[in-house]
């Protein structure tokens, strides 16, 4: 087996034998990998602190093309201790991580790599993770072959007086063809077109309303639920970190 040095992040660990886990990590260049980091579980071991998820950094493993490559040590570029001392932070980022975790499984797009390490470090610097889970969320949706439409009316395809957002029609629905369907406000409506060709590296603040927070937040519930087919436990976790942290 050969050395090489990949640029990743573990989007998965498992403990493996007494001492060990499996990890997989989403690379730069070479998709989805599993690595076994032999030992790790030992106090002893020069591994265990980077064994886990959510570690991004250079691998430096030994190579094995069809099967468990093995861990030989990592260049931490970023572990996210501020991330992982906040409930509510670490709540939304590991949804994040699940939901590209499940998106490679169907489209092994490089750009997923930028974009789930892109977000995790916005909300390590204490961006907004309900608006950053959502632009991913948006653009994720392009991957998996479902994205709404947000430039034009999905029923006429107007550009013109879009009024509200539909899941049940796809997207925007403009004044002509509007019917009974939940009214959104132009905040919204805005919004959510920025949200999904906005290039996370460059955010530098987000000032989103609650109400637009709610509604679009709301809308891209629907829209998983309805085109997607994608179940993510993370989704659970949020919503029980919400309720406590409500009282």
């Amino acid at each position: 087996m050969k050395i090489k040095s990949v640029l990743g992040i573990v989007v998965s660990e498992t403990n493996y034998s007494e001492s060990s886990k499996i990890l997989n990590i989403l690379t730069e260049d070479m998709g989805r990998i599993g690595v076994i980091s032999k030992g790790c579980r030992n106090i002893k071991s020069k591994l265990r602190g980077i064994s886990r998820k959510l570690v991004y950094g250079t691998f430096h493993i030994y190579y094995k093309e069809n099967g468990l490559s093995t861990l030989i040590s990592v260049d931490i570029l970023n572990s996210f201790p501020k991330m992982l001392m906040n409930l509510s932070a670490i709540s939304y980022a590991s949804y994040i991580v699940e939901l590209v975790d499940q998106v490679v499984k169907q489209n092994d797009e490089n750009s997923l790599f930028t974009l789930l390490v892109d977000a995790l470090e916005k909300i390590e610097e204490g961006l907004d993770p309900l608006v950053i889970t959502n632009i991913v969320e948006l653009k994720a949706l392009e991957y998996l072959g479902v994205r709404p439409n947000i430039d034009y009316c999905s029923i006429c395809g107007s550009d013109k007086a879009i009024v509200t957002l539909s899941s049940d029609m796809g997207g925007y629905i403009c004044s002509e063809c509007y019917r009974n369907e939940i009214l959104v406000s132009e905040k919204t409506i805005k919004l959510i077109r920025m949200f999904y060709y906005v290039d996370i590296k460059k955010i530098t603040k987000l000032e989103v309303g609650d109400l637009a927070k709610k509604e679009i937040n709301s809308f891209l519930d629907q829209y998983y639920s309805q085109y997607t087919g994608l179940y993510l436990k993370s989704k659970n976790f949020i919503q029980t970190v919400n309720q406590v942290t409500a009282h």
